[in-house]
């Protein structure tokens, strides 16, 4: 049966896409200049497999914890029986392949199980959290077009159920599932490129924007993890995102490619310094990702002799200061500091750095180099002869936009085509691009040259928005740089640049 079905429908095909205006030489430089800089990574992963079938081989070959959430632990068999029973009840409430399935409530288990289910049968994930209102959940379930939501609650949330009911959304509870058959199909994927979840990203608008990602890129981003991290069956991966962050799936996913165990963290020791590192402590967890102001928490609360099992903390979602950095290296040397960048759009993460003591002398961090299958492109644009504006490939040391293409982009915004061609284009880059796709990110870098920091290679750096450049006397001027540099004085906590134009006479 193919996984083709509505959701596909309803996106814009690569032949719906603008072309990116770059001429020939430049497109030629472009990619002359990104393999130099290595900003083209490329390493054969398995992009045809299926997160389920890992976890039904575990099963079979050496049963072990797969996920544990404070209520219980389900083990891979467990997990993959849950999955299939949960498969069941979506096909009985009539999902077909390629539908888009809602899952709602808070970080469990069940959660887990019912992305592997909507795997299994071929569907779309998209999730609804627990603390959103009526509207939120209306409007993203509205906006994908779901006809089911799964309730992993005992209790759903108020709004939740009143949000689905206004997007005609029919609710089913995972409970309900404990009394079918397991499913007994096999995976359904058609294609590398079939859409595999929906995420929604805030919109200028104010109108959130459904991002589709597609197995091919979800799957690179769990190998780009495993290979980066250097992770195995023995770790632990805390589940400390919303449903709604694209961080989530990397965290409930990743660790079950390998044997290891997911550990979801819920919200009282999420929102609770202290809490949170005896949780870490108390599960084994050796793998954490947070935002750059819970690491500070995290810091000024931490007992003695804690996190002494962590081999890494993943800063992500803010600006990364290097003043916290050091404190992190000074404090826990054993648990190395990851700092990664990357948007919905393209399957998650797109850079990652390993931060060193070399770096803290920098006026902003390295966001690093490209995850396994990723292409980065730093362009400016350029007014030509004729008014019309082209793009040009910015060399080490010059400041441009980052523009992301490869296996990790997106396949745009689920029936928004507008916005998806505001974001998206044909990739002049790349003619072997497994998607053909180049996505533009809105963020200004700099490709920092080798020695820069300490590394022995090109590196990004991370500037701010394209659209917080200003121009004062002729003069181009980053608003984020003379943030960071108020920044580093010990006595200014924030700092916020903005520029007013007075008239003259």
């Amino acid at each position: 049966m193919s996984a083709r079905g509505p959701a596909v429908d309803r996106l814009l095909p690569l032949s719906g896409l603008p072309a990116l205006d770059v001429p020939a030489a430049q497109a030629e430089r472009a990619r002359e200049l990104a393999v130099r800089h290595g900003m083209v990574r490329e390493r054969d992963v398995d992009l045809a497999g299926t997160v389920i079938a890992r976890v039904e081989r575990f099963a079979a070959e050496r049963d072990r914890p797969a996920v544990a959430d404070g209520r219980r632990t389900l083990s891979y068999a467990g997990l993959a029986a849950e999955a299939r029973r949960l498969a069941a009840l979506l096909e009985a409430a009539g999902v077909e392949p390629g539908a888009v399935v809602g899952v709602g409530g808070g970080r469990c288990a069940e959660v887990v199980a019912a992305f592997l289910a909507i795997e299994l049968i071929g569907a779309l994930y998209v999730p609804a959290d627990e603390t959103w209102p009526a509207g939120r959940v209306r409007d993203v379930l509205g906006q994908a077009g779901a006809s089911v939501l799964v309730t992993v609650d005992a209790e759903p949330a108020p709004a939740l159920l009143e949000g689905a009911a206004e997007a005609g959304c029919r609710v089913v509870g995972a409970a309900a599932a404990g009394g079918l058959a397991p499913w007994a199909g096999e995976p359904r994927l058609d294609a590398l490129d079939q859409p595999r979840y929906v995420l929604f990203t805030s919109g200028s608008t104010g109108r959130p924007k459904g991002a589709v990602v597609e197995h091919q890129g979800m799957l690179n981003h769990l190998w780009a993890k495993i290979v980066d991290l250097e992770l195995t069956g023995a770790d632990v991966v805390a589940f400390t995102a919303p449903l709604g962050f694209d961080i989530s799936i990397w965290q409930m996913l990743c660790p079950l490619l390998l044997g290891g165990r997911v550990d979801v963290i819920g919200d009282d020791a999420a929102h609770d310094p202290a809490a949170f590192a005896r949780a870490v402590d108390d599960q084994g967890i050796t793998i954490v990702e947070l935002v750059p102001t819970m690491v500070r928490h995290l810091l000024d609360d931490l007992a003695p002799g804690s996190l002494t099992r962590l081999r890494w903390m993943i800063a992500t979602g803010e600006e990364l200061p290097a003043e916290l950095s050091r404190r992190w290296l000074e404090a826990m040397p054993h648990a190395r500091l990851l700092n990664a960048y990357g948007p919905t759009e393209c399957s998650d993460d797109v850079t990652h750095h390993t931060v060193t003591a070399g770096d803290l002398g920098l006026l902003r961090l390295p966001i690093g180099t490209p995850v396994v299958n990723a292409r980065l492109y730093v362009l400016r644009e350029e007014d030509g002869a004729d008014g019309a504006s082209t793009w040009a490939a910015c060399d080490a040391g010059e400041t441009g936009e980052l523009f992301v293409g490869g296996v990790v982009v997106g396949r745009g915004y689920l029936g928004g085509d507008e916005r998806t061609r505001e974001a998206f284009y044909r990739d002049p880059f790349d003619a072997s691009s497994p998607t053909g796709r180049l996505y533009r990110t809105g963020d200004a870098v700099r490709l920092l040259p080798a020695g820069a920091g300490g590394e022995d290679r090109p590196t990004l750096q991370y500037l701010g928005r394209v659209d917080r450049q200003v121009k004062i006397a002729g003069v181009r001027m980053e608003l984020g740089e003379i943030e960071a540099v108020l920044q580093r004085h010990p006595g200014v906590g924030a700092a916020a640049v903005v520029v007013h134009e007075y008239p003259t006479r």
